[in-house]
């Protein structure tokens, strides 16, 4: 179980100029911090600069203390699921989560099992080894959420990954999402355009 804390201080985000106002607050362990504000606000580019893709245009990002200025993607320790779950579709659904465990040097066994372990939780153990590119929309995302989660990531980013799927599905998901961050200990933080969404899935929300 992890027990970080994200902290952002004075954080500037954007491109040549700055899309929201300086950006101030912490996400601890097992804490979901939803960020709600229409399509162009902004939303992604934050979670795009917290995972180090987008580099800020002021202020700092810190993860249990330490400045994450001039980190590199893969050392960073954040996990970030997308609105496209950006499978590989020419691997299994185990071979997806295990290149996430073999990527941090889990033995080939070893991440099986885990591997396994994520498949039973998102309740696709039964089609493990079929290709992604033969998945629904709601079992890509599961998916997705598993390998983003194999990578036992410090912070968990969620970049409105389940919009399009249909309600009953999304409602499920979210729901799955929430038991297994707070059962974790993960701080995450959950992007969306949709009030009743933020509802069920917060724990504290930040309105742009």
């Amino acid at each position: 179980m992890t027990h970080s804390i994200l902290q952002v201080n004075d954080l500037m985000i954007g491109y040549e100029k700055a899309l929201t106002p300086a950006l101030n607050f912490s996400v601890g362990p097992g804490e979901i911090l939803v960020v709600v504000g229409d399509s162009g606000c902004g939303k992604s580019t934050l979670l795009s600069t917290l995972a180090g893709i987008n580099p800020p245009l002021g202020g700092e990002i810190l993860l249990d203390g330490k400045n994450l200025s001039g980190v590199p993607i893969h050392k960073r320790k954040i996990g970030l699921v997308f609105q496209e779950p950006l499978l590989f579709p020419h691997l299994s659904l185990i071979d997806n989560i295990g290149y996430a465990l073999r990527a941090g040097r889990e033995s080939r066994n070893a991440a099986r099992t885990r591997a396994n372990e994520l498949l039973d939780w998102v309740g696709l153990s039964e089609i493990a080894g079929q290709k992604t590119w033969q998945l629904s929309g709601g079992q890509a995302g599961r998916v997705a959420l598993a390998r983003a989660i194999a990578a036992q990531p410090a912070v968990l980013l969620l970049d409105e990954p389940y919009s399009a799927l249909d309600p009953e599905t999304r409602l499920r998901l979210l729901a799955d999402v929430k038991n297994l961050v707070t059962n974790e200990g993960i701080p995450t933080i959950h992007v969306t355009h949709d009030r009743s969404e933020a509802d069920l899935l917060a724990t504290r929300t930040l309105t742009w």
